[in-house]
């Protein structure tokens, strides 16, 4: 496949915003785990991340995606979310070319957040911002937007509204990956290098 069409990018979230749920969502929507294959925390493979519902080690996973034009090769990275495990975030964020921020809209920016954010611009990575359980009823988008905007500087056009726990306009950040984050750059001919 043409280098152009794969997108490497890591999801980031404060611990319980909702990151694993969008992941499950991603696997769905590209076909790489069918409905009835489907469980929550897909990529959460040890028991007691799928005991306490969260996400102790980075887990990558490749997904098919086809749009009207082409078909891509997204490349996830579902991150920690813990403060304690910020150096697994610090390895995802070195083998991506972008990231989705989510943040849970009833809560706004959480100290994760902030921490994961201060690593993301030191790599100078694209970042998509996602407003999860935009569904609920404490959900308040206008001022997790407004936290966003003033905190680091996102236009108002950037912010994608999802809740990743019904599905509701996940497919919207698919077709933001393809569009905001760039392909990998290098060589395919040159010798292989790895990062360990």
């Amino acid at each position: 496949m043409d280098q152009s069409h794969i997108r490497n990018f890591a999801i980031v979230a404060h611990i319980d915003h909702g990151k694993s749920t969008l992941a499950d969502r991603l696997l769905q929507l590209t076909g790489t785990v069918s409905e009835r294959d489907s469980m929550e925390q897909i990529l959460d493979s040890n028991p007691i991340e799928r005991e306490r519902g969260i996400t102790i080690k980075l887990a990558p996973v490749r997904m098919e995606y086809k749009t009207a034009d082409a078909d891509y090769i997204l490349n996830l990275i579902d991150t920690p979310g813990h403060v304690d495990f910020s150096y697994e975030v610090s390895r995802s964020l070195a083998a991506c070319e972008g990231i989705v921020l989510v943040v849970d809209s009833s809560q706004g920016i959480q100290a994760q957040t902030l921490a994961h954010m201060q690593q993301v611009k030191a790599r100078n990575l694209p970042v998509i911002p996602v407003l999860n359980k935009v569904d609920l009823p404490a959900a308040d988008v206008a001022r997790t937007k407004r936290q966003l905007t003033e905190v680091f500087g996102f236009d108002d056009s950037e912010y994608i509204e999802i809740s990743a726990k019904s599905g509701l306009n996940v497919e919207a950040v698919l077709d933001a990956i393809i569009t905001k984050i760039p392909p990998p750059t290098g060589e395919p001919t040159k010798p292989l290098r790895a990062l360990v």
